[in-house]
């Protein structure tokens, strides 16, 4: 398995662990928002989601747009495939072990049963 540095996927999941920036990106999903709008439903003051806001942007998982005084949001998939190649990778490499012991063990089933 190939070493990656593992800095811009520790953003990713840092920024995806807490549910308000989860909340945050399925907001983004479809279309882009001003961050007044991103907060008005929150149970938070706007310092506190800007906070969220930050943590996502330093993830890369939103990119802002300045526009006159208002500040536009999108949603940047890009480190969200990354964090997905990365659990297909462990996933397909448990698969494997599984398999192999599944087979090591009907192996040596098979064994006893021969007389």
């Amino acid at each position: 398995m190939v070493e990656r540095s593992s800095a811009p996927l520790d953003l990713t999941y840092m920024a995806l662990a807490d549910p308000t920036r989860r909340a945050i990106l399925q907001r983004l999903r479809h279309t882009e928002a001003r961050v007044t709008e991103i907060a008005e439903p929150l149970p938070m003051s706007l310092a506190a989601v800007s906070k969220h806001i930050i943590v996502l942007e330093r993830a890369g998982l939103v990119r802002r747009e300045i526009r006159g005084r208002e500040h536009y949001l999108s949603a940047n998939p890009q480190p969200l495939a990354e964090a997905e190649q990365w659990i297909s990778e462990y996933t397909r490499f448990w698969e494997r072990r599984a398999d192999a012991l599944a087979a090591h063990l009907e192996e040596h089933a098979a064994e006893r049963s021969t007389p």
